[in-house]
């Protein structure tokens, strides 16, 4: 058994149920910095999933550490970073069956979306049906303007570009 717990640096986590920290995991992406606020898995325990203070929501890959959690050389990768919501994320929970993520926030909207590429299905009090079986169509909440962030599996784990407004490129 492994315990996950996250933190207000952004940081989760993975410690033996002996209190050892086994390894600790960073968003890689440039929007999820902030207090993680909620965490769930699946059922299987393949993806981790974490939701911050800004409405964020990161899934990260565990199966591999998760089979050899003594290897410290297996890595965990994160997959996927999306916005689900304008404020703090309170709860989530992954539906294996259906392949979704629900998602909660302090705005007290619930929404669901598409868990393996954060495509936005519609929220819980809609006039709509949901349509679960449409997983291509990219559409956002009306409050939300940035897509979903797919990781490239070439990214370097917990490695971040730092973005400087002010550089000198002699090119341009």
């Amino acid at each position: 058994p492994i315990l996950a717990s996250a933190h207000e640096s952004g940081c989760i986590c993975l410690w033996s149920i002996q209190g050892n920290l086994m390894k600790e995991l960073l968003p890689f992406s440039k929007y999820t910095s902030g207090p993680l606020t909620a965490l769930c898995t699946d059922i299987s325990t393949k993806m981790l999933l974490a939701g911050s203070k800004e409405g964020h929501i990161i899934c990260w890959n565990i199966a591999s550490f998760i089979e050899d959690s003594q290897n410290s050389k297996k890595q965990v990768k994160e997959k996927l970073c999306w916005r689900a919501h304008t404020t703090e994320v309170v709860d989530l929970f992954h539906e294996e069956e259906k392949n979704v993520v629900v998602t909660a926030s302090i705005d007290g909207s619930v929404r669901i979306w598409y868990a393996m590429n954060g495509y936005y299905f519609g929220y819980f009090g809609q006039a709509r049906k949901f349509d679960l079986s449409d997983t291509s169509r990219l559409i956002l909440p009306c409050d939300v303007n940035n897509f979903p962030a797919i990781i490239k599996e070439e990214s370097k784990h917990m490695e971040k570009k730092l973005e400087y407004s002010l550089i000198l490129d002699r090119d341009k």
